[in-house]
């Protein structure tokens, strides 16, 4: 799923670790990434939180989508930070599930946001997702 995702390799993430239910993604905050205060726009930071979530969430092989999310700004984080997303996934329950992700700057370990990210799966394995592209 991530190798198809123009907008993360866009944004320049990088997956650094994946295991069942779990995700780290790694992100550096480039010029273009600021607001109109010099720090990393609010939104980049989610989208970051969001795709550590969504590679979690994908780990068990069925096609699994976003129903919602919620996050909060802890810390700022400033152009030519590394921002680093661990996203657990903490439940699932039937075809919903929670997980939560912490943005954290890799410098100094301090937090920028905390995510929490609720998913459904859609129940079909994700090798027919991929040859429905093809």
């Amino acid at each position: 799923m991530l190798a198809a995702d123009r907008a993360s390799a866009a944004l320049g993430m990088e997956l650094l670790a994946v295991s069942p239910g779990r995700a780290t993604v790694r992100m550096t905050v480039r010029p273009d990434m600021a607001n109109g205060y010099d720090v990393a726009h609010g939104g980049l930071v989610f989208a970051l939180a969001d795709t550590a979530f969504a590679v979690a969430c994908n780990t068990h092989g069925v096609v699994t989508v976003a129903a919602g999310a919620d996050v909060t700004f802890v810390s700022s984080a400033r152009v030519g930070d590394v921002l680093v997303a661990e996203a657990v996934e903490t439940d699932v329950f039937g075809r919903s599930g929670l997980t939560d992700v912490r943005v954290t700057r890799e410098a100094d370990g301090g937090v920028v946001a905390v995510f929490r990210g609720r998913s459904r799966s859609l129940g079909r394995p994700i090798e027919e997702q991929d040859a429905s592209r093809a």
